[in-house]
């Protein structure tokens, strides 16, 4: 039984709570809590210090001033991954949706005409290197991981099959059958090249487009252009795959129709063909004593995109939102890290998946070797060897990111002049601000958690101009 406290003692209270109570009894707490919620619930702002003038850009005239509580300025972070921060990555994977959306069904200055466009959603899968377990199912049921005979062995004196049914979260999923068997330097150099081998297999795509209409390629590009948005997704084994939205347009983009003779079979066709024949030399491989030609995968998915309705084709919904999901994702759902390595005793001190660890020790083992020093290995060893972007379009698919950011900000800078009596002057806000660190204080931290459940993006200083 808890020994009875003495009348009139209290309990000492959390230090962050205890500075979250000195901070609402002092001057300035409104200005001081504003300026942590404008952050819109980001878990690592960044913090600048200096002053924003509002100017009118008729007279001159300094019509209103902003320093922020305690001399700084908090600012989300944007940082993308879902594990870095949650609130921004969520406004991120928003974006990235409505993006790919709009090139769909049209929206954000495309056409809606684009939803009688060809279209497909394309997964590119990694090759094989190494048997690993794996996790399938066949209507509904569970299948064994790599049923095969008793008794076969590989050299190294492990089984080379597996009869186990794997549940979705056995930590076994990806970890190779034996990592000593495991092709880790090929896997890592085809990681290395993986935004290469997509760049050719785009050009490659364009040539089995010219084949099919019969002509060359300059004279495709006069009739014909090829639209894309497509993000990365790691694999349980560490490898990457890219899924696709294409697109045929005519000439000038989304606004022309594509000649009659591109549809979507021609389309699809096209798409398994520079899938099968695309390859890239891995240069500086011979200092393995090999040559490496790599490939996609044989894994090869492409299906029709529906504009609406359900049927045996995805509606753009479901593909918008299922890359988008992605985009917020890197090698951490692997089993990696999310933050660079800067030497490799880090690894000592990290969680990782035994599989992880090896691929990330190859990295620093071949980015020693001069003939591989372009890779830049070490410096991409926290994304287990991959340096492409994880989302990317081309120009003419719909919208950019930066459009719909500068949206946002627009908005939310209108909504500041109105709220300052300022929407109907013409004005310009010159801001002088420096960085001065990041983070929170524990009461802050509070504050912020408290916010994180409302707009994702807070308000974000839209206004601020650093200079």
């Amino acid at each position: 039984m808890p020994t009875p406290r003495p009348l009139g003692q209290t309990a000492a209270l959390p230090p962050a709570v205890a500075e979250l109570i000195r901070q609402a009894n002092a001057p300035g707490f409104t200005a001081w809590r504003a300026n942590i919620t404008r952050a819109g619930g980001c878990t690592n702002p960044v913090h600048l210090v200096g002053t924003a003038d509002t100017v009118d850009t008729a007279t001159g005239e300094i019509l209103h001033t902003h320093t922020s509580a305690d001399g700084r300025l908090l600012v989300a972070c944007g940082n993308r991954r879902a594990t870095v921060c949650p609130t921004c990555s969520r406004l991120y994977r928003g974006d990235t949706y409505q993006l790919i959306r709009a090139g769909l069904i049209g929206g954000k200055d495309t056409p809606g005409t684009v939803t009688a466009h060809p279209r497909a959603f394309v997964t590119l899968t990694a090759p094989g290197f190494g048997p690993v377990h794996t996790r399938r199912e066949i209507g509904g049921k569970v299948q064994r991981c790599r049923p095969r005979r008793a008794g076969g062995t590989c050299p190294h004196g492990l089984p080379l099959g597996c009869p186990i049914r794997h549940t979705e979260e056995d930590a076994q999923l990806g970890e190779p059958l034996c990592p000593n068997c495991y092709d880790y330097p090929g896997a890592v150099l085809w990681q290395a090249h993986a935004g290469a081998l997509w760049h050719r297999f785009t050009i490659q795509l364009r040539r089995e487009l010219a084949r099919a209409g019969g002509m060359s390629r300059a004279r495709l590009a006069r009739m014909l252009r090829l639209s894309f948005a497509k993000v990365a997704e790691y694999q349980r084994r560490g490898l990457v795959h890219f899924h696709a939205v294409i697109r045929l347009d005519g000439p000038t983009g989304p606004e022309d129709e594509p000649p009659g003779w591109a549809t979507l079979p021609v389309l699809e066709a096209a798409i398994h063909g520079a899938a099968k024949r695309v390859r890239v030399l891995a240069p500086g491989a011979e200092v393995l004593g090999r040559r490496l030609e790599l490939r996609f995968g044989r894994q090869l998915d492409v299906r029709p995109i529906d504009a609406f309705g359900p049927g045996e084709r995805i509606t753009s919904a479901a593909v918008a939102g299922y890359i988008a999901k992605y985009a917020t994702k890197g090698a951490e759902s692997a089993g990696a890290v999310d933050r660079r390595i800067r030497h490799l005793s880090e690894l000592e001190s990290i969680p990782l998946r035994p599989h992880a660890r090896r691929m990330i020790e190859t990295c620093w083992e071949l980015g020693g070797l001069e003939p591989l020093a372009d890779l830049a290995l070490r410096r991409w060893s926290h994304m287990l060897g991959f340096r492409g972007h994880f989302s990317t379009k081309s120009r003419h698919y719909s919208t950019t990111l930066g459009t719909l950011r500068q949206t946002r900000t627009d908005h939310r800078a209108a909504e500041r002049a109105r709220r300052l009596g300022l929407a109907d002057r013409p004005t310009l806000v010159i801001g002088h601000w420096r960085y001065a660190g990041r983070g929170y204080t524990p009461a802050e931290a509070l504050i912020a958690s408290a916010s994180a459940s409302a707009d994702p993006g807070g308000e974000g200083a839209p206004w601020l101009n650093v200079s």
